[in-house]
């Protein structure tokens, strides 16, 4: 089962092979994201019928994608360009035991183009949480900050004060190249909120009632300060890395709950304005990793403290 399409909305920038993404491909994944979100609305909403309707749907999809579009000899999908690996990665279409090798396709494909983004508005939508997810947030953080063509930077370099409709907006065919055209943001200002600020609304909840806050802290960063008004109130988030020493600042809206993941493997090194957080009645202390510790926190604001 998979979906055609005669007609397609992809702007690429390798003119040498002029390779443009099968429009299959793109409304293929894009049924199969689809029929994830509707699984997981009846997941939340305890509809067992349709939990399975969607489930045994997504399986016959599953197949069907990697039988048309995944090219067992070179080990790519369709024609291997960044969002035809990156969709089927991002959307759940990739087999396990294959994560790690398209992922590689994505990260040589991005270093072709010197480090730099190449793909056109579908690509767009998911590469920075693509690459952040599967473990180069620093490539990320490096698209995110370029200055040179093409990247966003370049756009703000060359006067621009909205996002344009072509990398090249400034040398472009005025009559095809909208200077007003959001689309090609991508997934740049989600990638700020969710994974440099650490604001994610937890999947499993609704409308920010559980937080997931787990942000990456890219070399080169030492300062992010975002809010988020969610319908139980303002969320905020502010953390520094100074001289050794690494503060954030939390607000939590009113009945809601924040799973925190602080930058510190136990929870003997963190401290909540001045007081270890193992004091902290109202801290729960899930788990700790090497390079994190996960708390659970309620409604208020929050100053934690770790020395390194």
């Amino acid at each position: 089962m998979v979906c055609s399409s005669r007609r397609g909305y992809q702007y690429h920038l390798d003119q040498r092979s002029k390779k443009n993404n099968r429009c299959g491909l793109l409304a293929s994944s894009y049924y199969y994201y689809c029929l994830t979100l509707m699984e997981n609305f009846a997941k939340l909403q305890g509809i067992e019928s349709d939990i399975r309707t969607f489930s045994d749907l997504k399986k016959r999809v599953f197949t069907a994608f990697n039988k048309k579009f995944y090219n067992q000899q070179n080990g790519h999908y369709a024609n291997n360009t960044t969002t035809a690996n990156l969709l089927p990665l991002t959307f759940g279409l990739v087999p396990e035991d294959k994560k790690t090798a398209i992922f590689q396709k994505i990260v040589d494909r991005t270093a072709e183009y010197g480090n730099h983004v190449n793909s056109g508005i579908m690509g767009m939508m998911w590469i920075m949480r693509g690459l952040s997810d599967h473990g180069r947030p620093d490539l990320a953080y490096t698209l995110a900050t370029n200055t040179t063509y093409p990247s966003w930077g370049y756009m703000t370099a060359n006067g621009a004060t909205t996002i344009w409709e072509l990398w090249n907006g400034n040398t472009a065919d005025p009559l095809m190249s909208s200077w007003n055209h959001q689309m090609l943001l991508g997934d740049l200002l989600i990638w700020y909120y969710e994974y440099l600020a650490g604001i994610k609304s937890d999947n499993q909840a609704t409308a920010f009632k559980k937080i997931i806050m787990n942000p990456i802290f890219p070399e080169g960063l030492n300062h992010v300060q975002a809010s988020y008004n969610s319908k139980y109130g303002t969320i905020k988030s502010h953390w520094t890395k100074e001289n050794g020493k690494f503060t954030w600042n939390i607000t939590v809206p009113a009945n809601c709950t924040a799973e925190v993941h602080l930058p510190a493997g136990s929870a003997n090194a963190i401290q909540e304005s001045d007081t270890p957080i193992s004091a902290k009645t109202e801290i729960l202390v899930k788990r700790s990793t090497k390079e994190r510790t996960v708390i659970e926190i309620g409604s208020g604001s929050y100053n934690f403290i770790i020395n390194k």
